[in-house]
Parts: structure tokens; C-alpha cells; sequence
């Protein structure tokens, strides 16, 4: 589970160290093997900006690809110097109200920008986890779709079932039955919609 890796103390789990230099050759010796990059992933990888940038600049140079999957939360101008290294990215668009982003503590207009900018330059996917009670209803995911056919009707949005865990155990996981709803109701304004953890 992601939160029991993003969450684990010092010791908990196995880690290495490593350089961009040699992350990007790992890369290309794992080629043979299927390699065609490296994924930024697993807690918010943008944190270490300058690091994810060393990375794929060598990534690029050794002819291999960049994924990145982050929670858009990022200044333009970053963004902007990092879109030319990244071939793909799967952006968390955790809902579509102010609201649900402030009891977050993010900001739902820089997630959005994020998006647009992104969708210019490379391959774009969209995640929302659907948290009962919080972004569940078909009008909030309907006014999501939208605004994401608005930018690219190709772009995908992946529609994710919410289960309870670390700061959100107090609530029931989302039905599987309304995740295809809500996956149906973004079908009329996108091409491709996927539901997950389903």
C-alpha cells in the first residue's frame, strides 16, 4: 500500500542512496531487461525537484524516457524548466472544488495549471481518488470531466476508489458501484475513463 511506504519510519523498509548519474545508468543497463526509463513516483517526488531535474536531463541523454507522477503542486516557472525532460506524467487531480483542496492544504487552481501546461508538452493521465463524502457527488466529477475535456478530450482520467486508511480510517470505503457511475457520467464529455481499485 502506498501509505505504508510513504509512511514508514527510518529502518522500516529497504532503501538506497543513489546518484543521478548512477540512477540513469541502472536505467540504461536494465535495458535488455525492458527498461525505458525511470518512473518519479511514491510520495510526491517533485520535493526533491532538483533531484527528479539531474535525473532526467540523463535520462534523456542516455535515449530513455521520464515519467513522473505527482500531485501538480508546483510554481509555473519550475514547471515550465522541468515539462521539456518528462515524456509522460499522471497527474493527482484530487477533486474539483476550493473546498476539499484547503482541507487538504493545496490548491486546486496551481493543480489545474499544472494540467494545461502539461498536456502541452507531453503524454497527460489523470488520477482522482473518490473519497466519500468529499468529491463523490456526479456534479463535482461531471464539472471534473469538463473542465479536463476543455484541455484534451484524450487526455485519460482514472477514477480510484477510496479506501480508509492512515488520517482517513473513519470512513467506508467507496462503493464499487458508484466508482462506475461517476466513471460513466465522465464518459460524456472524455474518450477514456478507467476505474481502479475496483
Amino acid at each position: 500500500m502506498n501509505c505504508g511506504i510513504s509512511m514508514a519510519g527510518e529502518g522500516e523498509i529497504e532503501t538506497v542512496e543513489l546518484s543521478p548519474e548512477v540512477l540513469a545508468d541502472k536505467a540504461l543497463e536494465l535495458r535488455p531487461h525492458g527498461s525505458i526509463g525511470v518512473a518519479y513516483t511514491y510520495n510526491e517526488p517533485l520535493i526533491g525537484y532538483e533531484y527528479v531535474r539531474d535525473c532526467a536531463t540523463l535520462v534523456h541523454e542516455r535515449g530513455m524516457v521520464n515519467v513522473l507522477v505527482t500531485n501538480g503542486t508546483i510554481e509555473e516557472a519550475p514547471w515550465r524548466a522541468l515539462l521539456p525532460l518528462i515524456d509522460a506524467a499522471n497527474i493527482d487531480l484530487k477533486g474539483f472544488t476550493p473546498a476539499w483542496y484547503k482541507k487538504l492544504g493545496g490548491d486546486l487552481e496551481t493543480v489545474k495549471r499544472s494540467i494545461s501546461l502539461a498536456a502541452e508538452r507531453c503524454h497527460v493521465e489523470v488520477t482522482t481518488l473518490v473519497v466519500p463524502g468529499e468529491n463523490d457527488s456526479a456534479e463535482e466529477i461531471c464539472r471534473l470531466a469538463q473542465w479536463l475535456a476543455s484541455v484534451d478530450r484524450g487526455i485519460p482520467l482514472h477514477l480510484s476508489r477510496f479506501f480508509p486508511r492512515y488520517r482517513m480510517p473513519d470512513r467506508p470505503p467507496a462503493p464499487v458501484e458508484q466508482i462506475y457511475r461517476l466513471a460513466d457520467e465522465a464518459r460524456a464529455y472524455l474518450e477514456f475513463v478507467y476505474t481502479g481499485n475496483c
